[in-house]
């Protein structure tokens, strides 16, 4: 019976470490995906601004009366971070507690909600519904046509200097944070990764992985054919 009891905790650490290791080597194969995978960035839809143009110089008169400047420079440091949306579209109320969650823990950063038609009292009951400040939304089909924007739910990010950082079409709760990641990084876009990443395969890639290329399966057969062709010619 002691015997038995030794070989089956023998068995347990040895099926253990086995573990460990399959576990180490997931842990491994989930790292290298992470570096593959391209991240979930805002995409440019043909825009009529780019990022690291200046902004123009906009004065909309917000939904309590007041007059907001969008664009030109900041010298109190604040990024604007202008989010297009619509009462009707219901990707735009799921980004809105998101939005409103920025605002309030970042100290540099005010959003201003934009919105196009003329339909006053719908607006009203949007931003009142949504918790939206009066002061922070601007009813203008002009904004929109300014950024170029075609579709909702979509954003821009203005630094302090007047220039664009990044703008795009946001779905996701992702899609609005990396406008701020490419305002770190300068990576303006979606699109923009993708052209300056070395393709998986490529000479590129392989040397910033630092993984040797797979070589040619063919270049050994070929090799044995040349070395048979000098046999016959020496013999």
């Amino acid at each position: 019976m002691s015997e038995f009891l030794l070989v089956s905790h023998i068995l347990l650490w040895i099926g253990f470490f086995v573990l460990l290791l399959i576990g180490f080597a997931l842990l491994r194969q989930i790292g290298v995906l992470f570096e593959r995978v391209a991240p979930a960035g805002a995409l440019a839809l043909g825009s009529t601004l780019r990022a690291g143009e200046t902004a123009p110089v906009l004065r909309p008169v917000a939904l309590s009366g007041e007059s907001l400047e969008i664009g030109g420079t900041r010298p109190d440091g604040v990024s604007t971070l202008v989010l297009f949306v619509s009462p009707d579209c219901p990707v735009c109320k799921g980004l809105l507690p998101v939005a409103k969650s920025l605002a309030r823990k970042t100290a540099t950063l005010r959003v201003i909600y934009a919105s196009a038609g003329s339909d006053v009292q719908v607006q009203e009951e949007f931003v009142a519904a949504h918790g939206l400040p009066r002061a922070a939304y601007v009813i203008s089909d002009d904004l929109g046509l300014v950024f170029g924007v075609a579709k909702l739910p979509f954003a821009a990010l203005i630094a302090p200097d007047g220039s664009v950082s990044a703008l795009g079409l946001v779905n996701t709760r992702e899609h609005l944070e990396s406008l701020f990641e490419a305002q770190r990084t300068g990576i303006a876009s979606l699109q923009e990764y993708l052209s300056e990443r070395p393709q998986p395969g490529s000479r590129g890639a392989d040397r910033e992985s630092g993984e040797p290329g797979r070589p040619d399966p063919r270049a050994g057969v070929n090799r044995r054919h040349r070395d048979l062709r000098m046999q016959g010619r020496l013999s």
